[in-house]
Formats: structure tokens, C-alpha cells, sequence
């Protein structure tokens, strides 16, 4: 499975970044670039993605988001699972956004 480190994805311009925990979690704090998608509706909402951009995938701490890799992956996808999640980009003093 591909990773990136929470450093690396901070330094790409404009990733896709999915962040796949549940809405309340997401509204906690995410990364500026995350947009919500929780694990429980990827199927059902994997059309919003495109095929042709490689997808960064997050969580809290990376079990969700290696799940979500690896079933993107299957469908096609270049997706790859963000190393430690949301947690080690927060204790990387990386900016978090608390929006919606």
C-alpha cells in the first residue's frame, strides 16, 4: 500500500484529500485540504472522486483510511493512505482547519 507522510501531503499544491472519519470528528479539526467522506459512505459516494487524480486518504490515526486505500485501490483508484492520520498532522503543528 502506498503512504505519504503528513509532512510530504502538506508540502503537495491542491492533493485530494478524503478524510474518511465519521462528520463529528471531521468538524473537530481536519486538514485545510480534506473533504468529508466517511468510510461508512465511500461506496456509495466514490463517483464524487476522479479516477484520474491520485486520492490522499485520512483518518484519526490510519487503520480507517488503509481500509479505504485498499478498496479504492481495487476499484481502479491511486489512492494513498496519509501515515499516523489526522493525530500526527496535528502533532506536526500543521494547520487545522474546524470548518464544515
Amino acid at each position: 500500500m502506498n503512504t505519504i507522510t503528513t509532512q510530504a501531503l502538506s508540502e503537495l499544491a491542491n492533493p485530494v484529500v478524503i478524510d474518511v472519519r465519521e462528520p463529528f470528528e471531521y468538524v473537530s479539526g481536519h486538514a485545510p485540504a480534506a473533504a468529508s467522506i466517511p468510510l461508512g459512505e465511500l461506496v456509495a459516494r466514490v463517483e464524487e472522486l476522479d479516477r484520474d487524480e491520485t486520492v490522499y486518504v485520512i483518518c484519526e490515526s490510519g487503520g480507517r483510511s488503509a481500509q479505504a486505500v485498499e478498496w479504492l485501490n481495487t476499484q481502479g483508484f491511486d489512492a494513498v493512505n496519509v501515515e499516523g492520520g489526522t493525530s500526527a498532522w496535528r502533532n506536526a503543528g500543521l494547520p487545522v482547519s474546524k470548518d464544515n
